[in-house]
């Protein structure tokens, strides 16, 4: 039986852990994190359709529905706006049924509970990885701090944008050079917040774009089948600029300062966007440094490879990173699902997911880096020629919905070209 074995107790790595255990594949994941409660932070995570497609397939049954009854409001779809909250566009989400073909808005640490909810026996943690040797026999030994080790067929590196397992696989992989740099925050949704909040940031996601800079708001609200909520209704807000803008604030790197960075360069914004800063919780106030991978050359397909943020992570702009890694884990468990059925080797397969990985993950990259290069202009030209086509968006329904109908660039085609071969 094959056995594969999992560095990485993320998004992308549990998912992928779920999914074959569904299958009735053999799987070991190694997590560096001491206890299952240590990345008990951060904001929510907006699942979209291509992510809900992968967690259908590889979450049971039980574990998928609990998923959609315990995720938020995700709100009416996207708005456009300038700073002074001038709508240039909006493209309302079109409901549909299924929710799998759904955007779902779900909070980390919801998601990671259930993504390791029976998964007891095959999930170790406090295992810090330091290397692999592959052996003549075809397996692969991986190898821990505390002087253990694990043998597999396939060592699946999901250790993160900082990979081990990249480093010792592909030595010679680049990172591109990315000049923005983000600060972040959560505003709570009391009482006394909604009442001044302007409709327009209350609706779901928004991207205002301003003569500089560049900031996203996000309102995640619990839907009331969230019985046991984790955390408390919000609107998040994102930042970004060009990292010369903030140098000498970025070095203090505290919260008030950073949220005070921010406000004093939204002195001509709308008031309500600056009052959205200025009365957020400097606790919840943290800076986001970017970087992104190159797209390293098509490698010999061999007992080891990558997924998610191990091989092609990205800013995080448009929220593309952790449905990459869910589109990974999907793409990589239907792959192995062909191997255990006999219809492929297993090398066979994984050359077929790494082929499609790489295109479709490098896409995601390139999207963000897009977005983030709009995010950082400095030249007046550029932001108002971008306004200019967000506002003929907004007045020409085919070119809108033809722009944001797919924001994640995998289509569900992507699943079947490993399932067709």
């Amino acid at each position: 039986m094959t056995r594969i074995i999992v560095i990485g107790g993320g998004i992308g790595g549990l998912c992928l852990g779920q999914g074959l255990r569904r299958a009735g594949i053999d799987v070991a994941v190694y997590e560096r994190d001491t206890t299952p409660d240590a990345r008990l932070q951060g904001y929510r995570l907006n699942i979209e359709p291509v992510g809900s497609r992968a967690l259908q397939a590889c979450l049971p049954e039980d574990l998928w529905h609990t998923l959609i009854a315990t995720s938020g409001d995700p709100g009416r779809g996207m708005g456009v706006f300038t700073e002074r909250l001038h709508e240039l566009m909006r493209e309302d989400d079109v409901l549909v049924p299924d929710p799998a073909e759904g955007t779902h808005a779900v909070s980390r640490i919801t998601l990671r509970r259930l993504l390791l909810h029976g998964l007891d026996d095959i999930v170790e943690f406090d295992k810090e990885f330091v290397g692999y040797e592959q052996l003549p026999d075809g397996r692969v030994v991986a190898s821990f701090a505390d002087g253990t080790t694990a043998t597999g067929d396939l060592l699946v590196g999901a250790d993160g944008s900082r990979s081990r397992v990249r480093r010792q696989f592909l030595p010679d992989a680049r990172t591109t050079d990315v000049p923005g740099v983000g600060i972040g925050g959560k505003l709570p949704l009391t009482e006394a917040n909604l009442a001044w909040l302007p409709p327009e940031l209350l609706s779901g996601k928004n991207m205002i774009l301003p003569k500089r800079d560049f900031l996203f708001t996000a309102v995640f609200r619990r839907r009331e089948t969230e019985t046991e909520p984790v955390d408390e209704d919000y609107l998040m807000w994102a930042h970004v600029s060009h990292r010369d803008t903030l140098r000498a604030t970025l070095n203090s790197g505290s919260g008030p300062d950073l949220r005070a960075a921010v406000a004093g360069r939204m002195a001509d914004w709308h008031p309500d966007l600056r009052k959205v800063i200025t009365d957020t919780p400097a606790a919840t106030v943290q800076r986001f440094d970017f970087a992104a991978a190159r797209k390293p050359k098509h490698w010999d397909t061999t007992n080891v490879t990558l997924l998610g943020d191990a091989i092609h992570f990205m800013p995080p702009v448009g929220g593309l990173g952790g449905n990459a890694a869910l589109h990974d884990a999907h793409l990589l468990r239907d792959a192995l699902v062909r191997v255990r059925s006999g219809e492929l080797v297993l090398p066979v397969a994984v050359r077929a997911y790494e082929s499609r990985m790489l295109v479709d993950g490098f896409a995601s990259v390139g999207t963000a880096l897009r977005y983030l290069t709009l995010a950082t202009a400095r030249s007046r030209a550029l932001r108002g020629t971008a306004r200019g086509f967000f506002r003929t968006c907004g007045a020409i329904g085919p070119l809108r919905r033809a722009v944001f109908a797919d924001q994640f660039l995998c289509s569900a085609t992507s699943v079947g070209t490993i399932r067709s071969g």
